[in-house]
């Protein structure tokens, strides 16, 4: 789907991240480039919590409140993703629009990209008089079957 107006390259890689920090004059600092390096070998969504435990358990001793003040700079940058749920935020490294997969029975979220057929997004348009832009999807299931049976 095509946006209309002009967006910054996607982020696809730890590299893409660091350059995008540069680009918008963000320092890169130990920390921060910690917590990059974290969300993108972990490949999941994490709060801020895991993010602290996780390094300091590899030994890149980082404070709490370092932990959190980067991952809101970097999230309000758009750098990283910040999904907002009853028990908290979690944090992700892909940060251009997707949609998920929410597993009940394991916690997790998916990242996954889905492209809607341009007729039914012709067909919403339409119905709701909206010009649709952009979208994300989620999805709810189990992993285990039996779960949600």
């Amino acid at each position: 789907m095509q946006k209309q107006t002009i967006s910054p390259k996607p982020i696809r890689s730890l590299e893409d991240a660091l350059d995008r920090c540069q680009i918008l004059g963000m320092r890169v600092s130990r920390q921060r480039r910690f917590i990059l390096e974290l969300l993108w070998q972990a490949n999941e969504h994490l709060s801020a919590r895991e993010i602290y435990d996780r390094l300091n358990l590899e030994g890149k001793e980082i404070g709490h409140t370092s932990v959190y003040q980067n991952l809101e700079a970097l999230s309000s940058q758009n750098i990283i993703e910040c999904i907002e749920r009853c028990d908290g935020r979690l944090y992700g490294n892909i940060s251009d629009s997707h949609s998920h997969i929410n597993c009940v029975d394991t916690n997790q979220i998916l990242d996954v990209h889905v492209e809607l057929p341009e007729d039914l997004i012709r067909r919403i348009e339409e119905e709701t008089g909206v010009r649709i832009t952009d979208y994300s999807i989620n999805f709810f299931g189990y992993r285990n079957p039996q779960e949600g049976s």
